[in-house]
C-alpha cells in the first residue's frame, strides 16, 4: 500500500508547485487536488449533501483550478502520481473534460489518476446550468459524460450518441500516455447505485475514511463485481483522508487497500510543510 496526500490548494496556504517538489522530495507516491468552481453564498446545500453538517471550511471556495495546479506539480517532478480528487464531472463539458485529462496525462508522462465524483453542492451545479432534474440524474450525466471522455481519448475518430452527451465523428488528440486511458477512481458512497458504476466503467474505489466499514463495503464491491461478471480484481481500493496511525493503516492495507492519502492544512504554508514531515515515517514504513 502506498501513501500520498491530497490538499485544496488556495491562496493563502502552500502553492502547488512548491507542494509538489515538497512531497515528493519527501517520497510520498501520489498527491491529489479537490474542485469547486465557485460556491454560493446561499448555502443552501450542507457540506457533502449531509444534514447537520458544520460549516463549509474557507478552503471551498478559495482553491486554484484543479487541472492548472496539477500541470504546474507536473512540470517541477518527475515521480509522484498526480490526481483529480475529485473532478466535478456533472459540471464539465466531456470534450474539453477528455482532452485535458489527456493533456495533463501526457505532460506527466503517464502520472496522472483520474478521480471523479458526482457532486453534493446543487447550487453550485444550477449555476453551471443543470437544472433540478439534471441534478436528480447526475449520476448518469456522469456515467454518460465519461463514456464520451473514453471514446475522445480511444479512437482516432470518436463519435458519441447518448441522451446528455451527442458529438459527431471528431479527431482529438493529444492521446493519454496511460492505456487505454488513466486510472478512473471514483470518490463515492458504498451503495448498490454506486458499485454498479464503479464496476461498469470505474478502475478504483476511493471512499472518505470514517463514514463507512470500508472493509466490509469493499467485500461487498468485489463480490457484486463478481456476480456482475467483472474480475475483482481489475478493481482496487483506495481511500481519502485516511487516518495516520501506523496500526490502523496496516488494517486498511490488510483490508485490500492499495493506496491511501493523508489530508493537508489547506490555508497554511508552514503547516502543511510540517504535516509532510509528521507524516514522515508512515512514509518509510509503507512506501518502501
Amino acid at each position: 500500500m502506498r501513501i500520498g496526500v491530497m490538499m485544496f490548494p488556495t491562496d493563502k496556504g502552500i502553492q502547488p508547485i512548491e507542494l509538489a517538489k515538497e512531497a515528493e522530495a519527501r517520497g510520498f507516491d501520489s498527491l491529489w487536488f479537490p474542485e469547486h468552481s465557485h460556491i454560493p453564498v446561499s448555502r443552501i446545500s450542507p457540506w457533502g449533501g449531509r444534514e447537520g453538517a458544520p460549516p463549509l471550511p474557507e478552503e471551498y471556495w478559495r482553491t486554484h483550478d484543479q487541472f492548472l495546479a496539477l500541470t504546474a506539480a507536473a512540470a517541477v517532478t518527475t515521480t509522484i502520481k498526480l490526481g483529480t480528487g475529485i473532478t466535478l464531472v456533472a459540471q464539465r463539458d466531456p470534450i474539453w473534460l477528455a482532452k485535458e485529462v489527456a493533456t495533463l496525462d501526457t505532460i506527466s508522462g503517464g502520472r496522472f489518476l483520474f478521480g471523479i465524483g458526482y457532486g453534493w453542492n446543487h447550487e453550485e451545479m444550477a449555476n453551471h446550468g443543470l437544472s433540478e432534474a439534471d441534478r436528480k440524474r447526475r449520476r448518469k450525466i456522469v456515467r454518460e459524460k465519461v463514456l464520451a471522455c473514453k471514446e475522445l481519448w480511444t479512437k482516432d475518430e470518436a463519435a458519441f450518441s447518448g441522451e446528455f452527451v451527442n458529438f459527431d465523428a471528431s479527431w482529438s488528440w493529444p492521446k493519454p500516455v496511460q492505456q487505454p486511458h488513466p486510472p478512473i477512481v471514483i470518490g463515492a458512497s458504498p451503495t448498490p447505485l454506486h458499485f454498479r458504476h464503479i464496476i461498469e466503467y470505474g478502475d478504483v474505489w476511493m471512499p472518505i475514511e470514517g463514514r463507512w466499514p470500508i472493509a466490509d463495503k469493499w467485500d461487498e464491491l468485489k463480490k457484486a463485481s463478481a456476480d456482475a461478471g467483472r474480475d475483482p480484481a481489475t478493481l482496487q481500493l483506495g481511500v481519502f483522508g485516511a487516518k495516520p496511525d501506523a496500526a490502523h493503516l496496516e488494517g486498511l492495507r490488510d483490508a485490500g487497500a492499495t493506496f491511501v492519502a493523508f489530508g493537508l492544512p489547506a490555508l497554511d504554508r508552514d503547516a502543511a510543510l510540517a504535516a509532510l514531515d509528521r507524516f514522515g515515517p508512515l512514509v518509510e514504513q509503507f512506501n518502501r
